[in-house]
């Protein structure tokens, strides 16, 4: 049966109403920033609300993936510029790309996957949320880049997760040059992990989500975990970790279940999430 819930508004601009919008159904949960006007720029007002809701979904075991999308025609176009200028100084900086890291963090602990759903532009710290999930799918007619260095201001926070999903000389191009660069090639870098015609991106981003949240929970979430801290060790250090990690999963319920029936030509059990 399909199960859809809709979170209560996140706060709200008044030009927008809600500033990010929550839909549930069959074990995904969908996130969507939906500040079209300004291209989904990240305010303080909805980086706000997408750490409570993702705060939420962390302790919520009835979610198993989560898709992060942008209503309107561009994906995120980074920080909010106007808003930045007018709250100028070093406090109000720092506060704000605090802000910002606390929340790519956010996405990279928590223990659910979490897929990007691109269609049109995602810019600076809008390419940086690209880079930060798990995955991303996006539309042909989506575009990347990490422009701040023509207009003065490095795109610095946006290069970590940037320089930890492509190439150093792809990143340092992108951050360099400050060029938009289109799906194909975020394809190529390894940005994105699937290009799709417009009009199948919704479904295809779908498809993949359930794929997911069709595995054992648990064992999704001690991979991920083990995925980003086993990347930020030396290779001695992560065969260590991993080694405990594959110990660790091996002697839950699920990989017990699901190895027997694997082994017993059965199809996967019904997973118990322990």
């Amino acid at each position: 049966m399909t199960a859809l819930t809709q979170s209560k508004p996140a706060p709200t601009s008044a030009a927008d109403g809600p500033v990010l919008l929550r839909e549930d159904r069959d074990g995904v949960a969908t996130l969507t920033m939906n500040r079209p006007a300004q291209r989904n720029a990240l305010s303080v007002g909805l980086m706000s609300a997408m750490q409570a809701e993702l705060d939420r979904i962390a302790g919520d075991p009835s979610v198993k993936a989560v898709i992060v999308a942008g209503n309107g025609p561009g994906y995120c176009a980074g920080h909010d510029l106007k808003e930045m200028r007018a709250n100028p100084g070093r406090q109000a900086y720092e506060a704000l790309f605090g802000q910002c890291s606390r929340l790519m963090l956010t996405i990279t602990r928590l223990p659910k996957p979490v897929i990007a759903r691109v269609r049109g532009i995602a810019t600076a710290a809008g390419c940086q949320l690209v880079a930060t999930c798990d995955l991303a799918v996006a539309a042909r007619g989506a575009r990347f880049a990490t422009p701040g260095v023509n207009i003065g201001l490095f795109c610095s926070t946006p290069m970590v997760a940037l320089s930890r999903a492509v190439g150093r000389k792809q990143a340092m191009h992108m951050l360099l040059g400050g060029d938009t660069i289109d799906a194909e090639m975020a394809k190529t870098y390894g940005l994105i992990n699937e290009v799709v015609d417009d009009g199948d991106l919704d479904a295809a981003t779908t498809a993949l989500a359930a794929k997911i949240a069709g595995k054992s929970p648990l064992t999704v979430a001690i991979g991920k975990e083990a995925f980003y801290r086993q990347a930020e060790l030396g290779v001695e250090a992560a065969y260590a970790y991993a080694s405990e990690a594959m110990t660790r999963n091996m002697l839950a319920r699920d990989a017990e279940n699901g190895i027997d029936a694997f082994i017993n030509k059965q199809p996967p059990p019904e997973w118990q999430g322990r």
